[in-house]
């Protein structure tokens, strides 16, 4: 009895395929993505996801080919859900099937940014560790947004990524197209501050390493003219050596840079407490980064347990750059 009900379900199935080839040829979209969503359902219920998958992923690719952009986007969203649905596990493959359909979705389409949401949710799956959404996808992510001159969203995305290289040319091809002279040395400062703040120290450094050495407008170093990116070189090598010490006298010393940019400031109250053990600076005394560092001078650094929560942002792409940098200090 059982296998005649799979058969006829079977039978059902092929009947429902033929029916899209057909209006896949006669270029009935409509219909087609009817049939694409029967199919989602018998797939489905039948548990056989591996089809499901090659189903929606095909679908998708083949409507937004054709420009069907809200059919095609519907299928990649189903496609989405079920990577959540069965905690399928992250792999490079996938993050790059997602991205292709992300460059593919039209950017005023509006439930591109839930089916990203979608993909970023499914790759931090499986623990904390990126609970914000697994940084190769993040990547590739980037790499769609910076094709698209959305330096924000793009930005976002390489923050939460490890690809400091593809970031710093980013920001050397924006600072040529878009920024003052005076800010060549901004641009790299506030990216490799944010990055310390989320305690990804190694792309901080390839970034700062990349951008330094390849912007036209900067000369060879170290040391720079430019004492700001002194202070953030400087800055790299003291967290690597973990002495307190070194760190405030190097931050007395570089106040007037550090002064440029009010954010400076807490992003350095971050940087202190993530690798210096210095406690969060007391609101109601109002003692600022310096008293902190000078105060944890005199009395002794006490042990400090970083909340893991304090370093991690949204997963949804930011839509300006003060969300950003705000969001990379919660």
């Amino acid at each position: 009895m059982d296998d005649k009900i799979q058969t006829r379900k079977s039978h059902g199935v092929q009947r429902v395929l033929e029916k899209l080839e057909s209006s896949i040829k006669k270029g009935n979209y409509y219909e087609a993505h009817q049939m694409y969503r029967t199919l989602y359902f018998r797939y489905s219920t039948q548990k056989k996801y591996s089809e499901l998958f090659q189903l929606l992923y095909d679908g998708a690719i083949l409507l937004l080919k054709h420009d069907q952009q809200v059919s095609g986007c519907d299928l990649a969203n189903l496609y989405a859900e079920v990577l959540v649905k069965t905690e399928t596990a992250p792999s490079q493959e996938l993050f790059f099937k997602i991205s292709t359909l992300l460059e593919m979705i039209s950017a005023d389409v509006a439930e591109r940014e839930v089916f990203l949401d979608n993909a970023l949710r499914w790759s931090a799956s499986g623990g904390q560790e990126y609970k914000n959404g697994h940084p190769l996808l993040h990547q590739a992510v980037a790499q769609v947004f910076w094709k698209e001159k959305n330096y924000v969203v793009a930005r976002y995305h390489f923050l939460h990524s490890t690809d400091g290289v593809s970031f710093a040319n980013m920001l050397i091809e924006l600072h040529c197209a878009r920024g003052f002279a005076c800010e060549v040395d901004l641009f790299i400062a506030q990216v490799v501050l944010q990055y310390l703040c989320l305690q990804n120290k190694n792309t901080a450094t390839l970034a700062f390493q990349s951008y330094t050495k390849h912007h036209p407008s900067i000369n060879k170093g170290p040391p720079y003219l430019l004492p700001l990116l002194n202070f953030i070189w400087f800055l790299l090598k003291t967290i690597e050596s973990g002495k307190l010490a070194a760190f405030t006298l190097l931050c007395e010393q570089y106040q007037g840079s550090i002064k440029r940019d009010p954010t400076y400031r807490d992003y350095l109250d971050k940087i202190a407490q993530i690798f210096f053990g210095v406690p969060p600076p007391h609101k109601a005394k109002n003692s600022g980064f310096l008293g902190n560092l000078f105060q944890s001078l005199m009395n002794g650094v006490d042990e400090f347990e970083s909340d893991d929560d304090n370093s991690s942002t949204s997963a949804r792409p930011s839509t300006s750059t003060q969300h950003m940098e705000t969001e990379a200090l919660d």
